[in-house]
């Protein structure tokens, strides 16, 4: 065996050992990605169902807030009729 085959099997071995060690650790950092996304969606649907449940919360208080204002103007409308015929 050449000096050169020798040299070039050497370090295609080398390669190939490192190349396979970076596949391995790639594999294992992807498995960690999946699931630090697999929590931040979880996060992301709760605070979802927060919002939901929050944006329910104002739609029922402008409600009564509406509610409030008509009766109020329906108040002040009686109190004028009532100032208005004992005048």
């Amino acid at each position: 065996m050449d000096s050169t085959q020798l040299l070039l099997t050497v370090v295609l071995t080398v390669t190939t050992v490192l190349l396979v060690v970076v596949g391995i650790q790639l594999v294992f950092v992807l498995k960690e990605v999946r699931k630090t996304l697999q929590k931040v969606n979880g996060i992301v649907e709760h605070f979802e169902k927060v919002g939901v449940s929050v944006e329910h919360g104002f739609s029922e208080l402008s409600g009564f807030v509406a509610g409030a204002k008509t009766l109020f103007k329906v108040i002040d409308l009686l109190h004028v009729k009532k100032n208005a015929k004992s005048k």
